[in-house]
């Protein structure tokens, strides 16, 4: 590995923070946004949009820009894709309705597809393998501060200046982190001809696009997932998707190298990916439908609530950075998904009477599950291969941490609702009642135009439902305990075949 002189790489290093900070704090920012947002431009069904075209944009150029990065370098990708994430910002700020805010956020979402790996990437070309742990932990409590701060300063804009502050605010970050990344960061590549993968880039952005976009919508009122419109759309995702995977096995420069998945250690890590981040997404979207639905408690509670996870996050991530170098994939892995267990199993016997204490708890449990896991994917990602796959292979292990995400919140959803609906029929008190009191249930204006004597049992529908979502939660880290324990018993390193050679860094 070329090491550049430590002050340069303490520059970069200061410029990819800055624009970690700067990705994951509008992933934040903007949720005590909504109401405002809906006040100015109404189209309260486009709501979830808002936060679905962001994602999906994110998803589907993630593998593309990883790969881009292989070919052209990392520091164009990175520059681009900061101008592009800039763009979008500036333009949702300037949104004058809820169409144009919905498409100016698919835009920010594009330069979030590059951004993101390629900053994780940057780090896996810059430090060695002692040093990605010190510097992943770092990187993870950019992650856990923006958690924390974000929900907050969103509030503040929106109750004190504009809500259209939220996108805009982030430029100074953005401009700054361009700054570092331009002057400091140098590389030089050998020049070798490239074979542009156009064929799977379109293949795999329609097909994932239909396939999330399937997930989004699907279950609900407007589209059943046996109406032909969705039938299609997932019929026609899969052929589109298997047509990449075909595309992939044959062309010299492929978007996704399949042979990525030779390496035991990333396999085994895609699949407990998508099982962990459904977990992250479970748990922050339905802890809080507890807090406020089941405990009677208000937004501002739940958020509390959640916010041990971040702090546990923090401590697992720096532990985990340092144990795998000395202890190796498995035993680190172990280590995290145990605390996940932990923290599954405790929420899975709680009830509507639980001290909230206990709650603070597990939820601080399942933080630190979550940062030792997540950090020794990340590191397994960029250690497992050389040079030339490692933006793929990293882009690879952030488009499934996304995809898991996607899925989980659109399966949960439906569990969720289909265990009210069940639940309602089979009450003989529930006569009247439909599914959409549960939303009166969660808000403190709401409850008054329920019918009467009814929120008591509207919350015990919606205990029973939650409960039975957490027990599956548990089953699936469960799951992921005998994923990780097939993992190599050593610190994750090249292997042949991966893409050695590394271009020289200027110092």
């Amino acid at each position: 590995m070329n090491v550049l002189k430590q002050d340069k790489r303490s520059y970069i290093l200061v410029g990819i923070l800055l624009s970690t900070f700067m990705a994951a704090i509008e992933g934040t920012v903007v949720g005590p946004a909504g109401p405002a947002i809906i006040s100015s431009f109404g189209s309260v069904s486009l709501m979830s949009w808002i936060f679905t075209a962001y994602l999906l944009t994110m998803a589907v150029t993630t593998p593309i820009f990883g790969k881009i990065s292989d070919l052209y370098g990392r520091k164009p990708v990175f520059l681009y894709g900061s101008l592009i994430f800039l763009a979008g910002s500036l333009l949702c700020g300037l949104s004058q309705n809820m169409t144009q805010l919905i498409i100016f956020r698919a835009i920010q979402g594009i330069g979030a597809g590059a951004v993101i790996p390629v900053t994780f990437t940057i780090v896996g070309d810059i430090y060695n393998l002692e040093e990605r742990g010190k510097i992943q932990g770092m990187i993870s409590s950019v992650w856990g501060i923006s958690s924390l701060i974000g929900p907050l300063l969103g509030g503040y804009f929106v109750d004190y200046l504009s809500w259209h502050w939220i996108f805009v605010f982030n430029v100074p970050f953005a401009l700054l982190s361009i700054w570092l990344i331009f002057r400091y960061f140098k590389e030089e590549r050998t020049t070798r001809e490239v074979s542009i993968d156009y064929g799977g880039a379109a293949l795999f952005t329609v097909g994932m696009t239909a396939l999330l976009f399937a997930l989004a919508v699907g279950g609900g009122e407007t589209y059943s997932w046996t109406s032909p419109f969705m039938l299609s759309l997932i019929i026609g995702s899969v052929v589109l998707l298997l047509a990449f995977l075909v595309v992939e096995s044959k062309v010299k420069e492929p978007m996704l190298p399949l042979h990525l998945f030779k390496i035991r250690d990333i396999t085994l890590s895609t699949v407990a990916n998508i099982l962990v981040s459904a977990l992250i997404i479970g748990l922050t979207t339905y802890l809080p439908l507890w807090i406020q639905g089941v405990r009677g408690g208000n937004a501002t509670l739940s958020g509390l609530t959640l916010a041990p996870m971040s702090i546990g996050w923090l401590i697992g991530s720096i532990i985990s950075g340092r144990l795998i170098v000395k202890s190796g994939s498995r035993k680190t892995a172990i280590i995290g998904v145990v605390f996940l267990m932990i923290g599954a199993v405790g929420l899975a016997y709680m009830h509507k009477d639980t001290a909230l204490g206990v709650l603070l708890v597990f939820t601080f449990i399942y933080g630190v599950g979550f940062g030792y896991i997540s950090t020794l994917f990340q590191i397994i990602a960029q250690s497992s291969v050389g040079y030339q796959v490692r933006g793929a292979s990293t882009a690879l292990n952030s488009f499934i941490r996304t995809f898991g995400q996607t899925v989980g919140v659109a399966v949960f959803g439906l569990w969720v609702n289909a265990g009210i609906a069940g639940r309602l029929a089979a009450e003989p008190d529930a006569a009247g009642i439909t599914s959409d009191d549960i939303n009166k249930l969660l808000s403190p204006h709401g409850i008054a135009e329920l019918p009467e004597g009814s929120g008591g049992l509207l919350s015990g529908i919606l205990e029973g439902s939650l409960n039975s979502l957490f027990v599956v939660m548990a089953i699936m880290a469960v799951i992921c305990l005998f994923i990780v324990a097939a993992f190599r018993n050593a610190p994750p390193e090249p292997e042949e075949g991966t893409g050695e050679a590394q271009p020289s860094v200027k110092s």
